[in-house]
């Protein structure tokens, strides 16, 4: 289990760029399997999740040529849809949580898909059921063995377009009902869809390939499905989450940092969430330049009510923020209550800021009052483990502005998610070592 020895207190400089959106990536790669056509994807994270879902697909018999270090080619022209029995696609699948996406494209161009419980991080219950919901409104027959935890999805006789109304916003769910209704024959309505940047860019991508979608950018889709699907180009939008790392170690180290190509009209509401917060944020262009030289001041409310920040879908702050918020206001001025709605797990890897001195009471799984110090380096050094990805990088957060040398296990979680962050953030000044166990 490999580890991070970080040492805190360091500020940094210079410009760094996000590297492509990983949740993109992990759509429209599965929407390769699509097409027996060549698709082209360029700005592709060389994360752990990526890479082992290009892997996965390679498995099933999906051609991929890397031309450059993030741009890779994909062609489904010769899948093995028997591989999806095997216990050697069950333990990978199984290992990622972004198979699930893999669903709606196989049953609605092969007719057939299975999955095992897919993998993750451990952040609370991350139920299926809007996409198997989706997926039988279009006409597929769905059972799950328990004994065998695997879902079975079959639509032997093709799908047909329905009006759908999905339970919830589910990010991931709508991806794989529209690249199910794409092939599917008739008109397809899915009200309450996602409608974040990388649900667009979804789409976008389907309609370079021959689809015809309706409503983009809204909650409202009207998909006219087609026979089949050709090639595309599509490049991947920059990481609204690695944006949002950057500004949040950026005000934990005290740093003037400048953000390259961020793509800050995919941001929301992100940049007004650290505005009130207190960090002061200048936007040039598509850049974004934090210069916080002094210690940030946390907002009330017009009534002078205590802050809430809060995740909310799109374009409100996505739930992988939240644990980046809480850690950068440990050494704010004033208090904030954070509110992770979404899973109720994720809030549990504040007892280790509690070891460093920060001053936060955990309401319940959801809510977390933050007290914030009022001071740069307030926190102190100590070991920790990283559950997850979004927590993993809270913890490096809190690492690099606290006082001493941390220690942080398992950082696979965070290479899950961020690539070669260790060397990236070195180039601007911070001290981290990689040890490999």
């Amino acid at each position: 289990m490999s580890s991070f020895i970080v040492e805190g207190g360091h500020r940094l400089s210079g410009e760094i760029s996000p590297k492509g959106a990983k949740n993109e990536a992990l759509e429209v790669i599965c929407a390769t399997l699509l097409t027996s056509e060549r698709v082209t994807i360029s700005n592709l994270p060389r994360i752990l999740d990526v890479t082992n879902l290009i892997n996965l697909l390679a498995e099933m018999g999906v051609k991929t040529n890397f031309t450059d270090e993030s741009t890779c080619e994909f062609q489904a022209d010769e899948v093995d849809i028997n591989y999806i029995h095997t216990p050697e696609y069950r333990k990978k699948a199984a290992s990622l949580r972004g198979s699930v996406m893999i669903l709606g494209p196989l049953v609605s161009r092969f007719g057939e898909a299975v999955l095992p419980k897919p993998g993750g991080d451990k952040i609370g219950r991350r139920r299926l059921d809007t996409h198997f919901m989706g997926l039988q409104k279009l006409g597929a027959s769905f059972e799950y063995s328990s004994e065998e935890g695997l879902y079975s999805i079959t639509a032997p006789d093709g799908l047909k377009g329905d009006y759908m109304l999905l339970d919830e916003a589910s990010i991931t769910g709508t991806a794989n009902i529209i690249m199910a209704a794409v092939l599917a024959e008739g008109e397809t309505t899915i009200y309450n869809a996602a409608c974040e940047p990388y649900i667009q860019q979804l789409c976008r991508m389907l309609c370079k390939m021959g689809a015809c979608i309706e409503g983009i950018g809204s909650n409202l889709l009207t998909i006219h499905g087609v026979k089949t699907l050709g090639g595309a180009d599509h490049r991947l939008l920059p990481d609204m989450i690695e944006v949002g790392s950057f500004i949040g170690m950026a005000a934990m180290t005290g740093s003037n940092l400048l953000l390259k190509n961020v793509g800050v009209k995919d941001l929301g509401l992100m940049p007004e969430a650290f505005e009130r917060i207190g960090i002061h944020l200048q936007i040039e262009g598509d850049d974004i330049r934090i210069d916080q030289k002094e210690i940030y001041e946390i907002e009330n409310f017009i009534d002078g009510s205590t802050l809430t920040v809060a995740d909310a879908p799109w374009p409100g702050l996505s739930p992988d923020l939240i644990s980046i918020f809480l850690v950068v206001c440990t050494q704010a001025k004033g208090s904030v209550l954070i509110h992770q709605k979404m899973f109720e797990s994720r809030l549990f890897f504040v007892d280790k800021l509690l070891d460093m001195g920060a001053r936060i009471i955990l309401c319940d799984p959801h809510r977390a009052v933050v007290i914030g110090s009022g001071n740069f380096n307030c926190l102190k050094a100590t070991d920790m483990v990283s559950p997850d990805i979004r927590a993993g990088i809270a913890m490096l957060i809190a690492a690099m502005g606290a006082k001493g040398t941390s220690k942080i296990q398992n950082i696979g979680q965070i290479d899950r998610g961020y690539e070669n962050i260790d060397l990236r953030l070195n180039r601007l000044g911070a001290k981290i070592i990689r040890i490999d166990d």
